[in-house]
């Protein structure tokens, strides 16, 4: 029996690179000290922060002073849309979809308790965001839009570049969560034309605990923190300098291997599709119909729980989600499946499959012969029973089920 574990969840974080635990443990020395500090020490460590933002700067395609250092994902979607929106008038409108992730939507309605005025945009079967809906929410009053590059549990791909250049010109701020981006898309700001963007360092083979946001110079902002003036005023608190250059460097590798890594996966994950889908019957690929991330699937498998599917998976050694990380041990249906129009069958056996870089066609060739036989066993259980002699592992999963899975 094959014992080594596949891990399928890196849309939720993904494994600290080698390259950037060489590159932190490098700089060590140099990141004990405080970089606002006037010392030798402290300047040592500031031309370290420096180098650090002008890595990620170049990359990006920014200006330097463009960048802000923050303790993740979470934060820099938080910064970018309470800090815009504080800066405007209350009762100023905000624009998002209705598939964001958690942060995104967790902002807005904590801002529409405090006087600004959502709209929450539907998407279609397909989870994109239509073009003229979206130019049809723009108001005269529209503070902010913010949409999506590209979703953490479909993979779906919005249109950044058109809704940004409408947002504009309509007078509004654009900011995308591109956090599912730089291992498989382009990130240089330029060519997209937003204003905001938010990246989390642990997507793409970084440190957890740290991430940034671009913002373009003259964007109006108001710090979510109190306290001193680094990070330009937008982000008081003293830097995480060693997860910084791990962040850097990071990001330089997931840039210089995108096209040929992006290539690959998308094989992986074609084959992996086309191969449940012929081996297990009523299932359905979510998002299939639109431009997507290589690496992602999101399958739903009716008549399943999938929570009931993850740990009966994970049993058998492979680790997968059932989809945002950060809804990890809720068993609610996913808010972006219900907002493209699956039914509840549906949405209730969801399963996410996401690769990395360092995923194997063996991997894959492997959850094809595991996979069938589970979902048939979850099915139809009392002839699973009946064929292993005994409750073909139906006793562990039913007890690990019925206290709920993290994901």
């Amino acid at each position: 029996m094959n014992s080594e574990r596949i891990y399928l969840d890196n849309a939720a974080t993904t494994p600290l690179r080698a390259e950037v635990v060489e590159a932190m443990r490098g700089a060590a020395v140099d990141a004990d000290y405080n970089p606002s500090s006037l010392h030798a020490e402290g300047r040592k460590a500031a031309r370290l922060l420096d180098s650090s933002r002008d890595r990620v700067a170049a990359v990006l395609g920014v200006h330097r002073n463009e960048i802000t250092f923050t303790s993740g994902g979470t934060e820099s979607d938080n910064l970018a849309v309470a800090g815009t929106m504080r800066a405007a008038a209350r009762g100023s409108q905000m624009v998002c979809s209705a598939v964001e992730h958690h942060a995104v939507l967790a902002a807005v309605r904590a801002l529409a308790d405090d006087g600004y005025r959502p709209t929450v945009l539907s998407v279609g079967s397909d989870g994109r965001v239509e073009l003229e809906t979206f130019s049809a929410a723009l108001g005269s009053s529209t503070a902010l839009a913010s949409v999506m590059y590209a979703n953490n549990e479909t993979g779906v791909i919005q249109p950044i570049t058109e809704l940004a250049a409408t947002a504009r010109a309509r007078g509004a701020v654009f900011h995308t969560d591109a956090v599912q981006a730089p291992d498989w898309l382009p990130i240089q700001v330029p060519s997209l034309g937003v204003d905001l963007l938010s990246l989390s360092a642990h997507k793409f083979g970084g440190p957890k605990g740290v991430g940034l946001l671009y913002a373009r110079r003259g964007t109006a902002m108001h710090p979510l923190i109190a306290g001193g003036g680094q990070e330009f005023g937008r982000r008081p608190g003293t830097e995480n300098l060693l997860g910084i250059t791990g962040m850097a460097r990071a990001l330089e590798l997931a840039a210089a291997e995108r096209a040929a890594a992006s290539d690959r996966i998308r094989g992986l994950r074609d084959s992996l599709e086309s191969g449940i889908a012929s081996s297990v019957p009523d299932v359905r690929i979510n998002g299939a119909g639109a431009d997507r991330l290589p690496n992602i699937c999101n399958v739903s498998f009716n008549g399943l729980e999938s929570a009931a599917l993850l740990v009966a998976l994970d049993l058998a050694g492979i680790a997968v989600s059932a989809g945002s990380a950060c809804t990890s041990g809720s068993l609610e249906p996913s808010h972006v499946l219900a907002a493209m129009g699956l039914e509840p069958g549906w949405r209730r056996g969801a399963i996410r499959f996401s690769f990395g870089p360092g995923t194997t066609a063996a991997q894959v060739d492997r959850v094809l012969t595991i996979l069938p036989p589970l979902v048939d066993g979850l099915r139809h259980p009392s002839t699973a029973r009946a064929a292993a002699g005994n409750d073909g592992g139906m006793g562990r999963l039913k007890e690990r089920t019925a206290r709920g899975w993290r994901q």
